[in-house]
C-alpha cells in the first residue's frame, strides 16, 4: 500500500503558466512542505488541482491507494470526496455566523452533541475559548486566522493545504504567529502543504521545501538542502541567496576548489561533478565582517572589502561590499553599532569554505 501523495499532471490554466507537475509527498505522520516560487508561477493553481477545484488537462493525482484524479480513466473526485482542508488567503469566514458556528460549519452531518464537543475541543486547542459568541469582525487578525484553521481542522482532513496563511497579517503579528502555526499543525498531525513567498516563513514552518518556477517543481528537499544548496543559479536567486557570481575553478586539492572570481581567489568545497566553470553562491548571513586585521581564525576566505551600501532590513543590516566582485553581507544592528560601520569603510569579509556553494555552469 502506498502512503504517498503522488501528483503527475499538466494543465494550461487561462492566461497563466502551463503547469507540468511531478510531485510526491509522504502522507504517513506529520510533515509540512513549503511551496515557494515567484508570483504567477502556478503555486495556487497547483493547490487547487490537489483540492479538486481545478481539473488538469492530462495526468493523475493519487493519495495513498485512492485515485483522486485520472484523466485517462475519467476519474475526478470532488473536494468533499478527497477530504482535503483548504485555507485561502482571505480566510473566507462567514461574517453572519459567530465563531462557534464558523468552526462547526463543516460538522453538519454530526450529531448535535458531537458537534458541540468538537467545537469546544478545537476552540480550546486554538486558544479561542470564551470567544464562541463573537463574530469575525470582532476578532484580531491572528484570531481570525485561527478560526479559519479551526473550521478546517474540525473535520479532521486527510491533507491540509494553506495558501499564504499569514500574508493578510501585519509584519509583527506574522512573525509571532509563525511558531504558533507550526505548533498547531504539529499538534493536529495532518500532512500539510503551505504556499508562501516568505523565505523566513518557509524555513520556520517546513520540514521540506519545494521550489516552483515557470509551472514546474524545480527542486524538492530539506530546508537546509534547498536554501544552502540550490540546484541552479536561478533557483539560488529565487530562494534568496544574496550573492550569485560567475567563477572558474583553477585548482582542486583534497576536496577543496580554488575559484577565481574576477581577480579574487576563493576556497570552496569542490562540487561533486567534474567542472571548471561555476556559479559561486554565498548567503549573506554566512559573511562575517571585521575591521582591522582579524585575529587567529580558521576561516579560509579573508577578503579585503570596501562598504558600498548599508540598508536597514528590520533587525538586520544589508551590507553591500566590493571585494573584487560585489558581495552582500547580512549583519545584526548591534554588530553594525559595535563595528561603527559606514559607507566607504575598509573591512575584512570572512567566509568559511563550506559556506560557498558551487553550481556547474556552461562555459
Amino acid at each position: 500500500m502506498t502512503l504517498d501523495l503522488v501528483a503527475n499532471f499538466s494543465l494550461q490554466y487561462h492566461k497563466g503558466p502551463r503547469l507540468d507537475i511531478e510531485f510526491t509527498q509522504s502522507t504517513q505522520g506529520f510533515s509540512v512542505t513549503s511551496l515557494i516560487g515567484p508570483s504567477g508561477c502556478g503555486k495556487t493553481t497547483f493547490l487547487r488541482c490537489l483540492a479538486g477545484l481545478h481539473h488538469p488537462d492530462h495526468g493523475a493525482i493519487q493519495f495513498g491507494d485512492q485515485i483522486w484524479f485520472d484523466r485517462s480513466r475519467r476519474v475526478a473526485l470532488s473536494p468533499q470526496q478527497r477530504d482535503v482542508g483548504f485555507l485561502f488567503q482571505e480566510y473566507a469566514l462567514f461574517p453572519h455566523l459567530n465563531i462557534a458556528d464558523n468552526i462547526g460549519f463543516g460538522l453538519k452531518q454530526s450529531s448535535s452533541r458531537e458537534r458541540r464537543r468538537r467545537i469546544h475541543e478545537i476552540m480550546a486547542q486554538l486558544d479561542l475559548a470564551g470567544l464562541e459568541q463573537r463574530f469575525p469582525h470582532q476578532l484580531s487578525g491572528g484570531q481570525q486566522q485561527r478560526v479559519a484553521l479551526g473550521r478546517i481542522l474540525a473535520r479532521r482532513p486527510r491533507l491540509l493545504l494553506l495558501d499564504e496563511p499569514l500574508s493578510a497579517l501585519d509584519a509583527l503579528l506574522r512573525e509571532r504567529l509563525r511558531a504558533e502555526l507550526r505548533q498547531i499543525l504539529q499538534e493536529f498531525g495532518v500532512p500539510t502543504i503551505i504556499v508562501t513567498h516568505d523565505r523566513v516563513e518557509a524555513m520556520a514552518l517546513a520540514d521540506r521545501v519545494a521550489v516552483m518556477d515557470q509551472g514546474r517543481i524545480q527542486q524538492v528537499g530539506t530546508v537546509e538542502d534547498v536554501f544552502s544548496r540550490p540546484s541552479n543559479a536561478r533557483l539560488a536567486l529565487l530562494v534568496g541567496v544574496e550573492t550569485v557570481v560567475s567563477g572558474e575553478i583553477i585548482a582542486n586539492d583534497q576536496g577543496l576548489a580554488t575559484v577565481q572570481v574576477g581577480q579574487t581567489l576563493l576556497l570552496a568545497v569542490a562540487p561533486s561533478a567534474a567542472t571548471r566553470m561555476v556559479h559561486v553562491c554565498i548567503k549573506g548571513e554566512d559573511v562575517a565582517l571585521q575591521k582591522g586585521t582579524p585575529g587567529t581564525t580558521t576561516i579560509r576566505n579573508q577578503l579585503r572589502a570596501t562598504i558600498r551600501s548599508l540598508t536597514p532590513e528590520g533587525p538586520l543590516i544589508r551590507v553591500g561590499l566590493e571585494c573584487g566582485f560585489e558581495m552582500t553581507a547580512l549583519i545584526t544592528r548591534p554588530a553594525q553599532d559595535d563595528l561603527k560601520l559606514q559607507v566607504g569603510d575598509d573591512v575584512t569579509a570572512m567566509v568559511k569554505a563550506p559556506a560557498i556553494h558551487l553550481i556547474p555552469r556552461s562555459g
